[in-house]
């Protein structure tokens, strides 16, 4: 065991980050727009690698890295390192999920918001001119029936700002859901198919899995009722898009706030003709606060775990 860890950071991240490791005394290289060939090249130098979601930790560069021991993704979702081949070499594989709580959640709720009262189609309108007023006629928040799955950090805090706008809380994991949860939002514990077909608003809050891969099918997309928004901020692969389309396309769901897709930037740009659609580029966790407070518990984490391997 060398006594400094070296850092490859191979994407953009906020620089406290960089500044705490350093000061930890580990050497960090800070390369956010390495090439794959280069990173090939270079990653076998480095006992940690730290990513967001630009790169794409693949078994190649793993069997490349023979001196990595951590690697580190500066946000939530780990589809993007193959996790399972980096336990095999023994390399820990780590995340900040708790960092993107807060803005992921606001995310939801304004998509929630927007969609219910046009407000993007509005804005596009009255900006050529068009004073479309009376076909703009929205429902409220209140009152109505949000259904959660994957009722994580994220799910939870969503639950609660929801629960504030006097929304009505349905909730449904493959986990159990603390009871003290349950009783703080009054949530309805349901299965899946009851969760869909009960709720005027949906928010995904799952993994991508082989597991959820396409979790929202034709099938289950087809339970949601007619007056029905669905809102996914988690990975594109668990809904299909198409079937999604063709239900929105036939009016028989009300409308979708999409962050995430299949391919990003997407090539399945029929969604953003639609003016029941809104569409953002995966920027669930873009804020200031989100960026700094991930990069901070990384590095920390990272520290941490130098600290452990070092005793």
């Amino acid at each position: 065991m060398s006594g400094v860890w070296k850092v490859l950071i191979c994407d953009s991240i906020d620089k406290i980050g960089v500044d705490i490791l350093t000061k930890a005394g580990m050497i960090v290289d800070y390369q956010p727009d390495i090439t794959l060939e280069k990173l090939m090249s270079l990653v076998n130098g480095y006992d940690v690698l730290v990513v967001r979601s630009r790169t794409n930790v693949s078994k190649d560069i793993i069997e490349n890295g023979r001196s990595l021991k951590v690697i580190a993704r500066v946000g939530v979702g780990l589809d993007n390192v193959d996790t399972n081949y980096a336990k095999s070499k023994n390399i820990q594989v780590i995340n900040a999920q708790e960092a993107a709580t807060n803005a992921v959640s606001e995310l939801v709720i304004g998509s929630m918001i927007s969609l219910a009262r046009f407000i993007t189609h509005a804005h596009s309108e009255t900006s050529k001119g068009n004073w479309i007023k009376k076909s703009l006629m929205g429902t409220e928040l209140s009152g109505k029936y949000l259904g959660i799955v994957g009722v994580g950090n994220i799910g939870r805090n969503v639950g609660r700002i929801a629960r504030a706008l006097r929304m009505n809380i349905i909730g449904y994991d493959i986990y159990p859901i603390s009871r003290e949860y349950i009783n703080e939002v009054s949530m309805i514990n349901a299965d899946l198919n009851t969760l869909v077909e009960s709720s005027d608003f949906i928010t995904i809050h799952v993994p991508l899995s082989s597991d959820t891969y396409h979790l929202f099918d034709s099938n289950l997309l087809s339970r949601m009722k007619k007056s029905s928004y669905i809102i996914n901020t988690s990975r594109g692969g668990i809904v299909d898009e198409n079937a999604l389309y063709d239900l929105l396309k036939d009016q028989k769901i009300a409308g979708a706030g999409l962050d995430v897709f299949e391919v990003e930037p997407p090539i399945n740009r029929k969604f953003l003709e639609m003016p029941n659609v809104l569409c953002t580029p995966h920027i669930g966790a873009q804020t200031k606060e989100a960026q700094e407070l991930a990069a901070r518990v990384i590095a920390e984490k990272l520290i941490h775990r130098f600290q452990e391997v070092s005793v």
